[in-house]
């Protein structure tokens, strides 16, 4: 499990510099993926979003070292990334559940979250549905959102995207579009966009103009893990793409490729346990 080995490594770096910058970016650089993709990935393994583990870690050395050191609240906060002793204090007391200063009172009730290792353990108790499709590129036009890469934010912006187009017959707009394979209204991470930020669009694979206050995005020829998802969404499909990173992925003899991840919803309701769409996941096959 080569990119397992490589979410260590990654891991490693975080580790090395909890006193100090830590880019996403390089991070994903040494799991060879996306910042996108190592965000998700970190997230549906870990349990917890990237953001949150680094915070962890960092207070967990801060407390470390605020006992065994006469070191100030003031240069903590500096040699753990917080440009000002508030928004440190403010960090500190959501993880121990007090401020700094008092971290150095005898029997004192810290916590700490160890480093992170991760290992994969298989179930294979519930059936995955899948093919395996290559793609020549495509157009796609509709709706779309800037986001930053921050999945657990992102995991809240979606779904009221989604809502707020649909309330504005955005959606059914988009839907009146479709008329090339897949034939659906589809969700799109582009994922690599810029360094900051990607856009998510609500969009109909089509040959179509572009109607006013739309946007056209041409998705690249890539490989394609294409998976059923049947349940309630969103939260059906954010469970099924924890299941394909931690459960499929592994054993698949395939990495995460560089291009977007995609959603196919055809028409029907949404909300409802038998609503069937799909997850396209890049992917390409592992170096033998």
């Amino acid at each position: 499990m080569d990119w397992l080995s490589r979410l260590n490594q990654s891991v490693d770096y975080i580790e090395q510099n909890l006193a100090g910058e830590i880019s996403f970016h390089e991070a994903a650089r040494i799991a060879c993926c996306s910042t996108y993709h190592y965000q998700r990935m970190f997230s549906y393994i870990a349990g917890v979003p990237l953001s949150e583990y680094i915070r962890r870690r960092r207070m967990t050395a801060a407390a470390f070292e605020l006992q065994c050191s006469d070191i100030k609240v003031l240069d903590a906060a500096l040699k753990y990334g917080y440009e000002s002793p508030t928004s440190f204090t403010r960090a500190f007391q959501q993880v121990h559940g007090l401020p700094p200063s008092a971290a150095r009172e005898q029997g004192v009730q810290l916590k700490a979250y160890p480093r992170m290792t991760f290992t994969i353990s298989i179930k294979g108790d519930t059936e995955m549905n899948y093919k395996i499709i290559t793609k020549e590129a495509f157009r796609i036009v509709g709706a779309r959102v800037k986001l930053r890469f921050d999945v657990e934010q992102n995991f809240q912006q979606v779904p009221q995207f989604w809502g707020q187009c649909y309330q504005e017959g955005m959606v059914e707009r988009i839907g009146a579009l479709v008329n090339q394979p897949p034939f659906g209204v589809m969700g799109v991470s582009t994922c690599m966009d810029g360094e900051d930020y990607y856009y998510y669009y609500i969009a109909a694979p089509t040959d179509k103009e572009v109607p006013d206050g739309m946007y056209s995005y041409e998705v690249p020829a890539a490989t394609w893990a294409v998976f059923d998802c049947t349940g309630p969404m969103p939260q059906s499909m954010q469970e099924l793409q924890r299941r394909i990173v931690t459960e499929w992925l592994p054993s698949s003899g395939y990495d995460y490729a560089q291009a977007p991840d995609i959603e196919v919803y055809p028409e029907g309701d949404p909300s409802v346990p038998g609503y069937t769409t799909q997850v396209w996941m890049p992917v390409v096959k592992k170096d033998a």
